[in-house]
């Protein structure tokens, strides 16, 4: 696996190596070793695969405050998606930074999403599925979300003229500043 750290401090797009021969090729998509070589967290405790079947499909932005903050491994098997994560930590430079990367079936890539990052997707095919690993159970007292199109953010999403949301995603709250990711749950309100 090739580490490209990204312009956000703590989040990578990882490239697979494939070892192919005549049957298809192999790679490894997690080592912890290699993880922990560049002081990346390790200890993932669900794995979830989505399926959008159609293309446009927008899911996002979500996170989880402390201390159920979510550590994503992020990545597209099958179709193509556009994915975008967005730096929450209100003491990073790069807070209210976001960043995209196009995760396809055919360049294999991956995103590690450190925590206290808003994560989201716009499918770019028809029958698209995201496989991701997080660091963190599900905590529905903790999710927190940002609306997609949120004038704070300026996110340019490749098709924003008519996007498939759940009811859940539209909605998201514009993105409000006192509700800090150290606040808890009971603090915050939801949507």
């Amino acid at each position: 696996m090739i580490f490209e750290e990204t312009r956000l401090p703590g989040a990578y797009i990882i490239h697979l190596e494939p070892i192919q021969d005549n049957r298809g090729f192999f790679s490894r998509v997690f080592c912890q070793r290699e993880f922990e070589a560049h002081n990346l967290h390790t200890d993932f405790v669900q794995a979830n695969l989505t399926h959008s079947e159609k293309k446009g499909t927008l899911r996002g932005l979500h996170y989880q405050i402390r201390p159920h903050k979510e550590v994503k491994l992020v990545h597209c098997p099958r179709g193509a998606i556009y994915d975008v994560i967005v730096d929450m930590r209100p003491d990073s430079p790069t807070y209210l930074e976001w960043i995209s990367v196009e995760l396809t079936a055919e360049n294999r890539k991956m995103i590690y999403i450190p925590g206290d990052f808003a994560h989201g997707y716009q499918t770019l095919a028809d029958d698209s599925e995201v496989y991701y690993q997080v660091g963190q159970f599900y905590a529905p007292d903790f999710e927190q979300g940002i609306q997609w199109d949120d004038p704070a953010l300026n996110i340019k999403w490749p098709d924003p003229s008519n996007p498939i949301l759940s009811e859940k995603d539209k909605m998201w709250p514009e993105f409000q500043p006192e509700k800090s990711l150290n606040y808890s749950a009971e603090q915050i309100h939801r949507p």
